[in-house]
């Protein structure tokens, strides 16, 4: 993934809120056992655990076999996206017909070494922190091994652990340009209100607290494109 100096992350922090506040539906994609065909991608809700993503599939997932294998994979996450219209960047001195459109998102990629979980207490301890997660108003049973409901299950399933070693996060919304733009194309996308117009708009307002101009910015620091996982 491209990412300029404008774009990255200023610290761990800011992707590790970022994913905090967004529901973690990611892909994995592994590396095919057969170099002629295309690489193995999953989508699937996955759990931060520190350093680990979690995550469970089905047992009888074709992909197995190339997880078995695999000693890296990506997992990637990426949310508050929108279309921006040429005119809407178009410069002062420019026709609007002659402005150049682009995409904002906001995008998170671990690169992790995979470890698959058959054993049931460790599959069980995986399932509880993703309901924890994902459904944290409770009303679930408890998992646990050889106990109904859940626990009955778990030899249908094979759970991961992904253990990241590097991250890279992208916040792309026009940060190297003028304040003025940016405020000003945060101001249509909110007026425009499509799809997820209002969390782009959000995410660049964000970004244009926390940096300012961008020549201001970088003069005092330049964010690193890669940020490491706390150890």
């Amino acid at each position: 993934m491209l990412i300029h100096p404008w774009d990255a992350a200023t610290s761990e922090d800011e992707w590790r809120r970022w994913l905090a506040e967004h529901e973690p539906f990611g892909v994995l994609a592994v590396a095919n056992l057969d170099p002629d065909e295309a690489p193995l991608v999953l989508p699937l809700h996955l759990s931060l655990v520190d350093t680990v993503l979690v995550a469970h599939l089905a047992r009888t997932n074709p992909v197995w076999p190339h997880l078995e294998r695999a000693t890296r994979v990506r997992v990637a996450f990426h949310g508050d996206y929108a279309f921006i219209p040429g005119y809407w960047r178009a410069p002062d001195a420019t026709a609007p017909a002659d402005g150049v459109p682009t995409s904002y998102y906001s995008a998170v990629q671990f690169v992790c070494r995979p470890r698959i979980v058959d054993d049931p207490e460790a599959k069980a301890a995986i399932l509880e922190r993703q309901l924890g997660d994902l459904q944290p108003e409770g009303r679930h049973a408890a998992v646990v091994p050889g106990e109904p409901p859940y626990g009955t299950m778990l030899g249908a399933i094979r759970a991961l652990e992904l253990e990241i070693v590097e991250v890279s996060a992208k916040f792309k919304y026009d940060d190297q340009k003028p304040v003025e733009l940016r405020d000003a194309v945060s101001a249509a996308l909110i007026e425009r209100d499509h799809g997820l117009d209002r969390a782009a708009a959000s995410q660049q307002r964000r970004r244009l607290a926390l940096l300012g101009a961008w020549r201001t910015h970088a003069r005092s620091s330049a964010p690193s494109s890669d940020q490491t996982p706390r150890a």
